[in-house]
């Protein structure tokens, strides 16, 4: 079985990691199934993107489409004609496309057409918000994919809703928590961490970069001094994605706490979040780290399309109101953590899970 594996974001780096090292263990089993690893190029921060690939000990891309940034549509065309030479030059029996990302879709668009078997790993996820283009490729994504592989029974409950054929939908678990679990020993302190005088739960993590809330400076600013002033005596780790960097441009800002910081490789940023106190974000991804590591997580969206870190794990939905953040803050400030635990099947064997079913579908 030959397989092409498809990473065109930061997210879809850490969710394609375990599975080429369950492929390389089912290599060394004897069994017949290569790689082609298709990297499209669509976080083109080349220093950024290096730092996974080194530190996740995933090997070189065997081609990079280098796509780079544009709009919507046109990121989307640009990947679609690249990746179709790529696969016209390179055949194989099945394309593996991970995640909500324009490479997601646009990639699995391509195999289809080329009547190539389109596998999607993180399948069945929705936030029910047609504004986000996530959401747009998921359902694209789902409609034309043969194998789909889910984080939880509730994603594969919405591809029944959509039509999908039951025997092809597995719920295996989830690879972002494979990561995890396989880099845990391996995370360290950042360079920083002296400099600021952090230690383990006196600091909290913010990541923002969202259109609802980053695009509109002012709007920006008043969360930022909005959470400066909530936090007390608890410094602000600000890990700043280069759209909101872009957005605050040369903005001289008065905080106390927050302390901006450049985007960190993975083996540091988890170091933070697995010390930090809270983290405060509009991700969907982290909040599925924070549940497995038991930090409390306030997520600025008004949905989710994992409700699991909700129900079950340490995440909790503020919206992107600062008046909500704080109440909520608030409540665990004076409360604590609340009890809370892993969805099921989160236990680093989701991507050996993918690769067995794979080779029993031949």
């Amino acid at each position: 079985m030959k397989i092409t594996i498809v990473a065109g974001a930061r997210p879809n780096f850490i969710k394609i990691a375990p599975i080429i090292k369950a492929i390389e263990k089912k290599q060394i089993e004897g069994a017949k199934i290569s790689f082609r690893l298709v990297h499209t190029g669509q976080h083109y921060d080349r220093n950024l993107s290096d730092t996974f690939f080194q530190e996740l000990n995933i090997p070189k891309p065997n081609a990079n489409l280098e796509v780079k940034s544009g709009s919507q549509s046109m990121q989307t065309a640009t990947i679609m004609v690249a990746f179709e030479q790529e696969l016209l030059q390179n055949p194989c029996d099945l394309v593996l496309v991970v995640g909500d990302v324009n490479s997601t879709m646009a990639c699995a668009i391509v195999a289809k057409k080329l009547n190539i078997k389109v596998t999607h790993v993180e399948a069945g996820i929705r936030s029910g918000d047609m504004t986000m283009p996530e959401e747009i490729n998921r359902i694209v994504t789902d409609s034309i994919t043969d194998y789909f592989f889910t984080t939880s029974t509730w994603a594969g409950e919405n591809l029944l809703k959509y039509g999908a054929n039951a025997e092809n939908i597995h719920f295996v678990g989830n690879v972002m928590i494979d990561t995890l679990y396989q880099n845990l020993d391996r995370i360290s302190a950042p360079s920083f961490w002296k400099e600021f005088n952090l230690e383990p739960k006196n600091y909290i993590i913010l990541t923002l970069h969202r259109p609802s809330n980053v695009d509109e400076e002012q709007s920006l600013i008043q969360l930022l001094q909005g959470i400066d002033t909530m936090v007390g005596d608890k410094k602000v780790i600000f890990p700043i994605h280069p759209r909101t960097k872009a957005i605050l441009g040369e903005t001289k800002l008065d905080l106390k706490n927050i302390v901006f910081v450049e985007p960190q490789g993975y083996l540091n940023f988890m170091f933070l979040i697995k010390n930090s106190f809270a983290v405060i974000t509009d991700s969907g991804g982290i909040s599925e780290e924070t549940t497995v590591l038991g930090i409390p997580c306030f997520t600025m969206r008004n949905n989710t399309e994992r409700p699991e870190t909700q129900t079950v794990g340490t995440n909790t939905l503020v919206g992107t109101s600062i008046a909500n953040l704080n109440k909520m803050f608030g409540d665990l400030l004076q409360n604590g953590t609340r009890k809370a635990g892993i969805p099921a099947l989160w236990d680093g064997k989701a991507s050996e899970r993918i690769i067995t079913i794979l080779l029993s579908k031949k």
